[in-house]
C-alpha cells in the first residue's frame, strides 16, 4: 500500500532533520520508492543534497581547528568541540581501497581517525605519540565512515588520551586509542 505523497514527504523532512546524514538510497529503501522519487520530493520540499546537509552541518557544529588545516584531516569534519569530541565522515573511494578486492586499506581508515584525533586538541600543535587500533571489520568502496572521536582524559605531562570509533551504518569497523602530545601544557579546561 502506497503512502500519501503529502505524508511521505512530511515523514521525509522529519526523517532528514533527525539524521541530515542519510542517504537517498536508505531513503528510498524505508520509503518503499525510487531514489529519483526521493530526489524529487527534497527537490520540492527544497532540502538540498546529502553533501550540501553535510556541508551546511559541518559549518554549523564546528570550533576553529587549531593543529592541522582542513586539508589535513583526512575525512569531512562535520562536528568539532575543542578538546572534547569531534566526528568526520570519510566516503570509501576506489582510491582508498585495493584494486583486486575494492577493500579499503588500513591506512585510510588510521588516517582519518588519527587526524580526527590531533584536529580536536586546542593547540598550535599536537603529534600522536601511541596509538593502540583494532579493525573489526572490512570496509568497501562505497561504504561511508563515520569516525567519533572522544577525549577521555588530559594528563599533566601535556598528554590527553582520546578513543576513535569508527562506523559503517551501525556496525564499528575500527576502534583506535590514541595518546597524543601538546605544545602547551597549559592545564586544560
Amino acid at each position: 500500500m502506497r503512502v500519501p505523497k503529502k505524508d511521505r514527504q512530511r515523514e521525509l523532512l522529519e526523517t532528514i532533520e533527525q539524521n541530515p546524514f542519510i542517504t537517498d538510497e536508505t531513503l528510498a529503501a524505508q520509503f518503499g520508492v525510487s531514489i529519483q522519487t526521493i530526489r524529487l520530493d527534497r527537490m520540492e520540499l527544497k532540502i538540498p543534497e546529502l553533501r550540501e546537509r553535510i556541508k551546511h552541518v559541518a559549518t554549523e557544529r564546528l570550533d576553529d581547528v587549531r593543529t592541522l588545516t582542513a586539508s589535513e584531516v583526512i575525512g569531512e569534519m562535520i562536528d568539532l568541540k575543542l578538546d572534547a569530541s569531534a566526528i568526520s565522515i570519510l566516503e570509501i573511494l576506489p582510491e582508498h581501497a585495493f584494486s583486486r578486492n575494492a577493500i579499503a586499506r588500513g591506512h585510510i581508515l588510521f588516517a582519518q581517525a588519527n587526524s580526527l584525533a590531533i584536529a580536536l586538541i586546542d593547540d598550535e600543535l599536537a603529534l600522536t605519540t601511541k596509538a593502540n587500533v583494532q579493525f573489526t571489520r572490512s570496509v568497501r568502496v562505497g561504504e561511508r565512515v563515520v569516525a567519533k572521536a572522544s577525549v577521555m582524559s588530559h594528563r599533566q605531562d601535556g598528554r590527553s588520551e582520546i578513543v576513535v570509533e569508527s562506523f559503517v551504518g551501525e556496525e564499528c569497523v575500527f576502534i583506535g586509542e590514541f595518546t597524543v602530545y601538546r605544545s602547551s601544557k597549559e592545564e586544560v579546561r
